[in-house]
C-alpha cells in the first residue's frame, strides 16, 4: 500500500484533540474565577435581609434591616437569613448554570 500512513493523519487528529481539550481546559480556568468574583445578592422581606455571595457560594456578607431584629421572634430574623441565603443560592445556580453548563459534556466532562 504505497502512499499509505499508518497513524499519520491519526496523529493530526489527536494533536488537534489535544490542543482543542486544552483550550477548553484554559476556557474553563477562566470561568472558574468569574465565577468567583461575580456578585449574587440574595434578599427576603422586601429586602430587610440581604446576603452577598458569588457564583460558587461563597457568602461574603449580610445585611440585616433593624426593624426585623425582634428579641421575642428570634424564629422571624433566622427564616429570614434563611431565605436570603436560598434565594442567594438559586440566583447562584442560575449563573453557574448558564456560565459553566456549556462544557458539561455528559460521560465525557471527567475526562477532560
Amino acid at each position: 500500500m504505497a502512499g499509505y500512513n499508518r497513524g499519520g493523519a491519526g496523529m493530526g487528529g489527536m494533536q488537534n484533540l489535544m490542543k482543542q481539550a486544552q483550550k477548553m481546559q484554559e476556557e474553563m480556568a477562566q470561568t472558574e474565577k468569574l465565577l468567583e468574583e461575580w456578585e449574587i445578592v440574595g434578599t427576603s422581606g422586601g429586602e430587610a435581609v440581604v446576603v452577598y455571595m458569588n457564583a460558587k457560594k461563597i457568602i461574603d456578607g449580610i445585611e440585616i434591616d433593624k426593624s426585623v431584629i425582634d428579641p421575642d421572634d428570634d424564629e422571624l430574623l433566622e427564616d429570614l437569613v434563611m431565605a436570603a441565603i436560598l434565594d442567594g443560592y438559586k440566583k447562584a445556580d442560575a449563573v453557574y448554570e448558564e456560565k459553566m453548563g456549556k462544557y458539561n459534556m455528559g460521560g465525557l466532562g471527567g475526562l477532560l
